[in-house]
């Protein structure tokens, strides 16, 4: 019988992306070593493993602290319990620049927005605004005179 993960798969469906990983492993050596193919798919597979004892250890870490859910401070613990103590530096310097970064894209609010929400109406006028700026552009830069706002179709 084949160990069972959390959602029920056997262990060796969990794997992660080759290329990644494959540019991970090349990124990580100099420029002139190459790595074998089953190189390559042992170094994947004992990255999955690694992942799978940390995750497993973190849980109990988690169960012992009568907690629902794995937290950061988790897996911090379930680092030293299993003898990564030295990484446990690397890895909270990550977290804490991950958590810079999620702040940042956060605040940002995504490619397009300026932080302010609009109402569709708004978002419609200035649609419409635009709509007539670029096709006064197009016109050699005359400005068609202002409409009436009532409720009609877009004009292409």
């Amino acid at each position: 019988m084949e160990p069972m993960d959390i959602v029920g798969k056997s262990k060796e469906d969990a794997s992660l992306p080759k290329a990644t990983m494959t540019k991970i492993i090349k990124e990580m050596l100099p420029p002139d070593v190459r790595v074998a193919r089953d190189a390559q798919d042992l170094l994947i597979e004992c990255c999955v493993e690694f992942i799978n004892l940390v995750s497993s250890e973190s849980n109990e870490v988690c169960n012992r602290e009568e907690k629902r859910t794995i937290a950061p401070e988790h897996v911090l613990k379930a680092l030293e319990v299993l003898g990564f103590g030295e990484y446990i530096e690397e890895v909270y310097s990550a977290y804490e620049q991950h958590k810079l970064e999620t702040m940042q894209d956060s605040l940002k609010g995504g490619k397009w927005s300026n932080g302010a929400e609009m109402t569709e109406e708004e978002a419609v006028a200035e649609q419409q605004r635009m709509f007539a700026e670029a096709r006064a552009r197009m016109n050699g830069g005359a400005i068609p005179p202002k409409q009436p706002d009532t409720d009609r179709s877009l004009e292409s």
